[in-house]
């Protein structure tokens, strides 16, 4: 009997492991494109009229979220952004959204309160190599990207993500 529990325990534990490594490896080929190792830089206005340059963030571990208004997953991940935007700074782009009115009453509607750079030509995401949205960059302290995801991306994913690029320098 203890056998058989074992054996049970083992090959979920090995199907466990090969799912993972086949989300990882699908999620390695859906962002191969986009960008990597040095982050690219962002300066631009929010909606708010903050200026945003990438460089002021230098020092501190960042999510750069890209998004749209007519994206539907979008609207899963938003709030768990608009969540991690009160611990973590987050830079949120929205991608061919519309005017600065429509993302405003869009913001509004959804009760989003996260700062967001209108990238209405996409030029921003192209220079980014954004392939999907929404699509998430975790920057660590030296402005590399550490880790990024294109789809759904849980609060409890992304926030593993920033404390990891966070706590664990990628030089050591």
């Amino acid at each position: 009997m203890m056998k058989i529990r074992r054996r049970t325990l083992m090959l979920l534990a090995l199907e466990l492991l090969l799912v993972m490594a086949v989300v990882f490896g699908v999620n390695l080929w859906r962002t191969r494109e986009s960008a990597s190792g040095v982050a690219p830089d962002i300066t631009a206005i929010t909606l708010e009229g903050k200026m945003v340059n990438l460089g002021d963030y230098r020092g501190e571990t960042l999510l750069v979220h890209f998004w749209a208004s007519w994206c539907p997953v979008c609207g899963f991940v938003d709030n768990s952004v608009d969540a991690i935007a009160k611990d973590y700074p987050v830079i949120t782009v929205a991608l061919s959204s519309g005017s600065d009115a429509e993302i405003r009453q869009h913001l509004q509607e959804e009760e989003l309160s996260f700062d967001v750079v209108n990238d209405a030509d996409g030029e921003i995401s192209q220079r980014w190599g954004v392939v999907g949205v929404p699509m998430s960059f975790i920057i660590d302290r030296q402005g590399e990207i550490r880790f990024r995801d294109v789809g759904y991306s849980s609060a409890p994913g992304l926030r593993l993500r920033l404390w990891i690029a966070d706590n664990f320098d990628a030089q050591r």
